[in-house]
């Protein structure tokens, strides 16, 4: 894996703390703080043209904006939906520093080109012309896909290690929402299931299997990530084939440990690879 792969996902490495240990509570609640502040800008940035220095900049706490942002090329419907997930996302970041220091935000490539590298990873291949998540709303929506899943299953993974109370509240609450916004670019994809992307030749069900093949790979842990259409020996109660909701064989949540989320936002499965926030910078540096 390159690069380009390893700072789009910001390698999840804060500026407090670079290890990957989880020992309490505040550890695991300031883990995902990483692509919490990646799918904000993300978001805010496709569907409005502007990030969090604009919708709210005292969580930035003077962090370096993201490179390569961009307003994407989105319909009504979708344009509506993805700002309806970039203020949840900034309620997000807030009920985390709300309950636990956090820190600033990291510097985070969400250029064309890095999720290009992450499509190329995916297939196996360079595409020609290479991948532009901005391009039109098919392309946003396949780069959409690659994001909340994984926090997803790091909340899932995480929730019984929590001690108290208020985590576990905090972490189920993030959960529901995040859940909820993957289902929902689930089945904007479910829709255009067979559409092809162009110029690929390829159909969106089948970009959608390569990501999440990409990822079951790099977690190192078997089955935990599953595209639109599924054998139907592991769609529900193996009966179906459709799989806008992704679940095990009682059709429960997939949850992954941090050190399996490493994993796949490193880009090369090795949850050591980045150790410091110094590296990461250099990292994004070198491919900016």
């Amino acid at each position: 894996m390159n690069i380009a792969f390893l700072s789009f996902l910001l390698l999840l490495v804060t500026a407090s703390n670079a290890s990957i240990t989880m020992n309490n509570d505040k550890d695991l609640l300031e883990f995902p703080l990483n692509l919490e502040f990646l799918e904000a800008e993300f978001f805010l940035y496709g569907a409005l043209g502007r990030g969090l220095d604009s919708a709210a900049p005292e969580l930035t706490e003077g962090g370096p904006p993201p490179v390569g942002a961009r307003l994407a090329k989105l319909g009504f419907l979708v344009r509506d939906i993805i700002i309806q997930f970039a203020y949840q996302e900034v309620g997000h970041l807030r009920a985390i520093k709300h309950t636990v220091r956090g820190f600033p935000r990291p510097l985070l490539n969400v250029s064309k080109e890095a999720f290009a590298e992450v499509m190329n990873s995916a297939f196996g291949r360079s595409l020609h012309p290479p991948f532009d998540p901005y391009a039109n709303e098919i392309n946003y929506l396949l780069a959409s896909y690659v994001i909340p899943y994984v926090g997803l299953t790091g909340y899932v993974g995480a929730n019984p290690l929590l001690q108290n109370s208020t985590s576990k509240a905090l972490v189920a609450g993030l959960l529901g929402v995040e859940s909820g916004q993957d289902a929902v670019i689930r089945t904007l994809l479910y829709e255009r299931r067979q559409v092809p992307v162009a110029p690929y030749g390829v159909s969106v069900v089948e970009f959608t299997n390569r990501i999440s093949e990409l990822r079951n790979k790099l977690g190192k842990k078997g089955l935990k990530d599953e595209g639109l259409i599924v054998p139907k020996s592991l769609g529900a109660e193996g009966r179906i084939e459709g799989n806008v909701l992704a679940g095990d064989k009682f059709s429960l949540a997939y949850g992954r440990s941090p050190k399996e989320v490493l994993r796949i936002v490193y880009g090369d499965g090795d949850e050591h690879r980045v150790r410091n926030l110094g590296d990461l910078i250099m990292l994004n540096n070198r491919i900016a």
